[in-house]
């Protein structure tokens, strides 16, 4: 599956580097995300050297269908609208 990602998880006064909330292509509802939740999430960098990052679906954010995604590595403030993939595994 694909996604985007979307913003850092913050509050008003804290940004979490690690947590970011993920839109993905066809999840508009919470009964859907929360069907992901624990799957593996990558982010590829772009350019020669691609650095890939992994993270995991930490669950349900609100109700159009967002998820929140902890990475193990915090991800480059440029990676706000790019594209990251969700390993879907039976």
């Amino acid at each position: 599956m694909e996604g985007k990602v979307i913003q850092f998880r913050r509050g008003r006064h804290v940004i979490h580097e690690r947590h970011f909330l993920i839109e993905i292509k066809d999840v508009s509802k919470r009964e859907d995300a929360a069907k992901l939740v624990g799957k593996e999430v990558t982010w590829t960098s772009p350019g020669k050297n691609a650095k890939i990052i992994k993270g995991k679906v930490s669950g349900a954010h609100g109700n159009k269908g967002v998820v929140r995604a902890i990475f193990e590595k915090g991800l480059p403030g440029q990676a706000i609208t790019t594209k990251v993939e969700i390993k879907w595994t039976i």
